[in-house]
């Protein structure tokens, strides 16, 4: 082992003193839900132990990585295409360029790719049938309401569209259920977005990609315990009966064609058409997650032109720093982890993911906080995604404008807390083996 042994006891202890922080802000303290958190936290150390130790799992994990590698090279061969072999090279052909340049043309171009994939698969039937299997393992071993798991599964891949899944369910949804699927939206990241942080870390953690995959399924039972225990349920689920059966999302009619059988219309959408529907989604979600970094960024630059200095990254590695240390982190690195942890508030999850990936070929941190600090970030626990999240709810329920309003900054705080404490469960069981990142 090259770390301590005690840095993995404070990884364990950061798990329960994170529900303790959540606890501490209930709105019903004397409701402690234990059924949902020993389970969730079981659930995460399971899934944690196949993750990290488990031969089979991890041979796997290394496997599904290279199959979704290749999903990112198909990408890349298209956007070659329109680009350029000089803009965009491909791996026989590698280019010099630094991290700005692959983001704009290797990572949107793949979100393009990535989603219109999803749809193809969505369109199939394959992600249903993944969807409903998560479910059924988070409804049985924290026996949430059907409606809340089956979204929660959902968020595995899909980020807001999660909610549509339990669309019908989402007016008469108690006030635990709404922060519970809220939180689960906050936690995790959708997968059409994954190509960014792999083009961002792939060169300093070559399985990035899986342990990625992995954290947005451990996310989900960790959304689950932390937001039971801040906005405990108190009344009588609609669906406490069991997992509600998953119905296609609604798709716009103007983009479907239609055909006449036997007098009636009838709409018809090939897997061709779903994954071109999906393509263009993801071109909206490109143009966006760049509308936002540019303004973002630029907004926090002219701020720190006015106060002087990086003064907002300054802030919140402080605020960050106890957390950062709860996670097993080596205090030495603690800092330089702390403001890139930090600066997902404010900034998303993108410049940090930079950072942490500049800081990792520089030398500046080990192979430990890599890790721990990848699971760490991957959420979308930033106040820019409450307009997302909360509008996007509020677009289905319009009823409960007023509950979910309110619960979107509780979903957000307990994201944050649901991604430090996946970290804790890497920090757990790594072992300072360089194989776990892909390295030999």
């Amino acid at each position: 082992m090259s770390h301590p042994i005690y840095l993995n006891l404070i990884s364990f202890l950061g798990i329960w003193v994170f529900c303790l922080i959540a606890w501490l802000f209930s709105e019903h303290r004397q409701i402690i839900p234990w059924r949902v958190i020993i389970g969730g936290i079981l659930l995460q150390l399971v899934l944690g132990f196949f993750v990290f130790q488990f031969p089979l799992t991890r041979a796997g994990l290394e496997i599904f990585s290279n199959l979704l590698n290749s999903v990112f090279l198909a990408a890349d061969v298209g956007a070659n295409f329109v680009f350029g072999k000089n803009i965009v090279p491909l791996p026989d052909k590698p280019a010099d360029i630094n991290l700005g340049y692959i983001f704009a043309f290797r990572a949107l171009p793949a979100i393009v790719f990535f989603s219109g994939l999803i749809g193809l698969l969505y369109s199939l039937g394959i992600i249903q049938i993944i969807t409903n299997f998560f479910a059924k393992i988070f409804y049985k071993s924290m026996r949430l309401s059907g409606a809340e798991a089956l979204s929660g599964a959902a968020n595995i891949f899909v980020g807001i569209e999660a909610t549509i899944a339990v669309k019908p369910y989402i007016p008469k949804m108690t006030r635990s259920e709404l922060c519970a699927i809220l939180s689960c939206c906050f936690g995790t990241v959708a997968s059409s977005t994954l190509a960014l942080y792999v083009n961002f870390l792939k060169p300093v953690f070559p399985n990035i990609l899986g342990h990625l995959v992995s954290a947005s399924i451990m996310a989900i039972p960790a959304c689950f315990v932390l937001s039971k225990i801040l906005v405990p349920e108190t009344e009588i689920p609609l669906t406490s009966g069991g997992v509600p059966v998953e119905k296609q999302p609604e798709i716009d009619r103007e983009t479907i064609p239609t055909e006449t059988v036997g007098g009636e219309l009838i709409e018809r959408i090939s897997p061709m058409d779903a994954a071109i529907l999906g393509a263009l989604d993801g071109v909206k979600m490109a143009v966006s997650i760049a509308a936002i970094l540019i303004l973002i960024l630029g907004l926090v630059s002219l701020i720190n032109q006015l106060l002087g200095g990086e003064t907002l990254q300054t802030i919140l590695g402080v605020l960050f720093f106890p957390f950062t240390l709860l996670t097993g982190i080596p205090f030495n690195e603690a800092w330089i982890a702390s403001v890139i942890i930090g600066r997902r508030l404010l900034e998303t999850e993108i410049p940090s993911y930079f950072a942490l990936a500049e800081a990792a070929a520089a030398g500046k941190i080990s192979d430990r906080t890599i890790l721990i600090v990848s699971y760490a970030l991957s959420g979308f626990a930033h106040i820019a995604s409450i307009g997302i999240f909360v509008g996007g709810t509020i677009a289905l329920a319009p009823s409960r404008r007023t509950d979910i309003a309110q619960l979107g900054w509780k979903a957000l705080f307990v994201g944050t807390l649901a991604t430090l404490m996946i970290a804790c469960i890497a920090g757990v069981y790594d072992t300072g083996n360089p194989s776990i990142l892909g390295n030999t």
